[in-house]
This record gives structure tokens, C-alpha cells and sequence, in this order.
């Protein structure tokens, strides 16, 4: 059976609704009951990044040297950046917030999710375990990442003030959040979002539009310290996309663009 102009491999149903893995010219992608790609892994390369946005939440590699110790991540989907990060990362620690049972499984069984001593999957709602975690364990993650939609949108546990006071709450002195937004910039929703996490992590922002879509990547700096001048984190880019393989110019580019106001709030002088 053929769905969004690829074929439909497995289909399943949960409370939640629909889950559908298609394969189109060698790369398989999970949706959710509606064209949009959850997550994708071209199956001759799997530990690749296949989607631009997943790509663009790399960007945090500009701002920090490394992830040495513990990262959360609420949203798994297919698992993509959480494979990167094991992948790339040997000393890391993971813990990943899933909302869905099935989407785990689906992981798993379709896209490779490893089974990993770093890595600890947990079923919970992501907004509610982060309120939770930030009143016990603050100032205990280097690295937040929140990737959190559904067939409509951005979860409605993550769309309010206090989730982002927590989630600042949550990060260390040098962490950083790194969240994917939908809708643009003239979206209600994404500058009612913008604003709050402006608010909560005092401007020192940024945002990076994903090339040819509509996500935009917000990053956020909890008390951050520049570490690099502007030729600094050009020459840095430059080194991270012969690394990676992954357009780290184009992303400091876009970010310079974008930011005129708080960009000088994340370079030195």
C-alpha cells in the first residue's frame, strides 16, 4: 500500500491515533497519521541526519565544545538526534521523555534505537516530568532538547510560561535548551512561545529558521559566557562541518541574520 508518495511499511494505533512508517527511495520516515515527517534515516547511512530540522538542533555545537555529561530530550520520534548524540558523544548521558509507548517501539523495531547503558527512555508527559525534575534536581542538565509535537502541533503541556521557567531551572549555569518551533515567525503561537522563552531565559536567545521549512530552532543560553569571537566561531564552524558533514557555516550565517539584537549577547567583543 502506497501513502504519502511512499510505501507503507507498518500501521498501528495507539490513544494518541495513528502510527505509520513509509519508506520512499531508500529513506524510511515515521508520521502520525498526516504527511508531515516525524523523523527519517536514510537506510544505507542510518546514523546520518536525514531532516534539515533535526540538523539545525546541532546548531548548539557553535555555543558548547562538547556533551560530557547529561542531556535531556523530550520528544523521541524516530530517535534521530538522540542516536547522534550517542553516536558522537561517548561520555554522554541521556535521558529521553516520550509521551507515546508505541512511538518507542516503533523506534526500536523501524529506525534502530539502541539499547544502551547511556540511554534511558522514559514514558512520561514532557512538560509535566520537566515541571517535576526542575523542583528536585536543578541546574542538573548541560543540554535540553524539546521536540515535542503532535498531528496538531506543539504539545499543549509545553505552551506555557512556566514550562520554560523551569526548563531554565532545570539546565546548568552554561546549559543551553535547544527547542523546535512550528509556524514562523508571524505565527501567533510561535511569537507567544518566543516571547515566553525571552522571558524566562532574559533574551539571550537565539533563533535559526530551518532552510526550505517552516521549524524555526530556538536556542537559549542559561547565564551563558561567549567563548569565541566572530571569526572565532567562523573558523569553528568551519572545523565542525568537515567533523560532521553538517552545514555549520551556513547555520552561524543564518543565526547573525536573524539575531541582530541578542546575537552579540553570545560572541565576545
Amino acid at each position: 500500500m502506497y501513502k504519502y508518495e511512499g510505501l507503507l511499511i507498518h500501521e498501528s494505533h495507539d490513544d494518541e491515533g495513528i502510527i505509520e512508517v513509509i519508506e520512499t527511495k531508500g529513506v524510511r520516515s515515521l508520521h502520525f497519521g498526516s504527511y508531515p515527517r516525524q523523523s527519517s534515516m536514510r537506510l544505507t547511512d542510518p546514523q546520518q541526519l536525514e531532516l534539515e530540522y533535526v540538523k539545525s538542533m546541532t546548531a548548539w555545537m557553535l555555543f558548547k565544545p562538547a556533551l560530557a555529561d547529561d542531556a535531556l530530550i523530550v520528544g523521541l520520534g524516530g530517535g534521530s538526534l538522540t542516536k547522534h548524540l550517542l553516536e558522537h558523544f561517548p561520555d554522554c548521558r541521556l535521558k529521553a521523555v516520550e509521551y507515546r509507548k508505541s512511538v518507542v517501539k516503533i523506534a526500536r523495531s523501524y529506525f534502530g534505537l539502541p539499547l544502551d547503558a547511556r540511554l534511558k527512555v522514559i514514558i512520561d508527559d514532557g512538560g509535566q516530568y520537566i515541571r517535576q525534575r526542575a523542583e528536585v534536581y536543578p541546574g542538573h542538565y548541560s543540554l535540553l532538547f524539546i521536540d515535542a509535537f503532535d498531528h496538531e502541533g506543539m504539545a499543549s503541556s509545553i505552551c506555557n510560561a512556566a514550562f520554560f521557567d523551569a526548563c531554565k531551572a532545570l539546565l546548568k549555569k552554561d546549559g543551553i535548551l535547544v527547542i523546535n518551533l512550528w509556524g514562523g515567525t508571524h505565527n501567533p503561537e510561535f511569537q507567544q512561545v518566543s516571547k515566553w522563552i525571552g522571558d524566562s531565559f532574559n533574551w539571550q536567545t537565539l533563533f535559526l529558521p530551518v532552510k526550505d521549512r517552516g521549524n524555526i530552532i530556538a536556542l537559549a543560553f542559561n547565564n551563558y559566557t561567549p567563548r569565541h569571537s566572530l571569526q572565532g566561531l567562523r573558523d569553528y564552524a568551519l572545523a565542525l562541518e568537515q567533523q560532521y558533514q553538517i552545514d555549520f557555516p551556513y547555520f552561524l550565517k543564518e543565526l547573525k541574520k536573524h539575531n541582530s539584537s541578542t546575537f552579540k549577547l553570545v560572541i565576545k567583543p
